[in-house]
């Protein structure tokens, strides 16, 4: 797989002026499908981006955790909550969800994230996971208090193939941990005593062998959620993922991408661009596209 090409490092999105535009447009409906980190990354973009229209999130949550009821609380944003997006009909510009309610949009955004391709470990709930590149930050943190408490560098047993073991190895050997590798998928994790900061202490094989060390780190495959993109119409990757470009336009007009439902060069964008970077990029593209377009509507 060839290297793929830099994403620009937009964090942060300027307000635009209120006075005129799109932005101010209270009509102008943003949608997303889909409520993990990179949609509430760009929900607050947009937010800063002092955008004036609405945005209307989709969540297949039933439940309404923290991040989202903050999210909710915005006065331009509506959260769905148990309303995953079902069917995009990308003429008419709606979105159908699963108990079968309709939203209009101008732009739409597919966040609906990635899936893990194998069934959870037994107690992988121990374990520290690697899925995408905002989790080195938390894996971090982890580290930096294992440590701590051992007085030592730790051991870590590293689970995983692909693309996503190679960045977690890196990520443990440069915070100071003595990574073990292993490909063979465990049976089990080994949990550490009640009270112990170390969530898991080792992992055990469908064959009765056992690896232990102080943490665990499961870095295995998962795959975009792209089935509700492709059945659109939009370009989806071989590997899995709606194709984006640098600006995460989809191939399909006000269809956009980001999160690790999207792909870029054939690899999982998660892997690729932190959720805040891309968030950034994508509002900024997102408002320079309904300015566009507002100003082609007045001429």
């Amino acid at each position: 797989m060839s290297a793929p090409a830099q994403f620009p490092s937009i964090a942060t999105v300027t307000s635009t002026d209120p006075s005129s535009g799109p932005a101010a447009d209270a009509a102008t409906k943003i949608l997303i499908a889909g409520a993990g980190p990179a949609a509430q990354a760009l929900v607050a973009q947009l937010a800063a981006a002092q955008f004036a229209g609405t945005v209307t999130v989709l969540s297949s949550r039933d439940d309404a955790p923290d991040d989202l009821l903050e999210l909710a609380a915005l006065p331009f944003v509506s959260v769905r909550f148990g309303q995953p997006a079902s069917h995009i009909d990308a003429t008419a510009k709606v979105v159908t969800t699963a108990d079968g309610m309709e939203f209009p949009y101008d732009e739409l955004v597919i966040a609906t994230g990635s899936a893990p391709v194998h069934s959870p470990v037994d107690g992988s709930g121990r374990c520290l996971n690697y899925s995408t590149i905002d989790d080195a930050a938390k894996i971090g943190h982890a580290v930096k208090e294992v440590t701590r408490v051992l007085g030592r560098r730790p051991l870590g047993i590293l689970v995983g193939t692909g693309p996503a073991a190679g960045q977690a190895e890196a990520v443990l050997r440069a915070r100071g941990v003595r990574p073990v590798r292993t490909t063979a998928r465990p049976a089990a994790v080994v949990p550490t005593l009640a009270g112990s900061v170390l969530p898991a202490a080792g992992i055990v094989f469908e064959d009765g062998s056992r690896m232990n060390g102080d943490l665990v780190v499961l870095a295995e495959d998962r795959t975009p959620r792209d089935s509700l993109a492709a059945a659109a119409g939009v370009e989806t990757a071989a590997s899995g993922g709606v194709v984006v470009g640098r600006d995460f336009r989809s191939s399909v007009p006000g269809i956009w991408a980001i999160g690790d439902a999207a792909a870029f060069d054939g690899v999982r964008l998660g892997l690729l661009v932190a959720s805040g970077s891309a968030a950034g990029v994508c509002a900024a593209e997102l408002m320079a596209a309904l300015s566009a377009g507002q100003l082609a509507t007045a001429a």
